[in-house]
């Protein structure tokens, strides 16, 4: 089962990035080329009857499986970024994290009106970050159809505070 093979391969990393906080770490996944290809078809199937347009990976360990993703289901990918890092024109969205706050930048023209859009980070806490992703998406009137994850942290509500902005919200291993 995929769940239980993240949960062997994800890294506990106590007291990052501040004291209190167990940071799970995925660069383990990374090294493991077929877990890499599995955790890929997994999260495809679970947004297959979606009917994707794009998909928004969130800097920067979203990028990692947001591309292969997007790559997956044949569609496009598009950045979104720490404030700053982009080098078009952009919209930005402040955010609360678990740890502190951040601004995150999508292009102006990375999305169409209308378009149908999938948020993947590699994890969701409190749901700030995908929160302040949803409203960028929203900003150019595309639609977040939904949102993965390759690890929920459950017990931090995430899921509850996305409702509001995306119909569907999947995670490949949870705590």
């Amino acid at each position: 089962m995929i769940e239980s093979k993240i949960k062997q391969t994800v890294r506990d990393v106590a007291d990052f990035p501040k004291p209190g906080i167990v940071f799970k770490d995925i660069t383990p996944i990374l090294k493991d080329a077929e877990l890499c290809k599995e955790i890929t078809a997994a999260l495809a199937a679970q947004v297959e009857n979606l009917q994707v347009d794009v998909v928004a990976g969130i800097e920067s360990r979203g990028f990692l499986f947001g591309m292969l993703l997007a790559q997956a289901l044949k569609i496009p990918f598009v950045p979104i970024r720490k404030a700053g890092k982009l080098p078009f024109k952009t919209i930005q969205q402040a955010c609360n994290l678990e740890y502190g706050s951040a601004i995150l930048e999508l292009h102006e023209d990375a999305l169409q009106a209308g378009q149908r859009v999938l948020i993947h980070d590699d994890l969701l806490a409190t749901g700030g970050t995908v929160v302040a992703a949803s409203k960028l998406v929203g900003q150019l009137q595309a639609e977040v159809v939904g949102c993965s994850f390759i690890i929920a942290l459950d017990f931090l509500k995430g899921r509850e505070r996305l409702a509001e902005y995306s119909p569907a919200v999947f995670s490949l291993a949870s705590y």
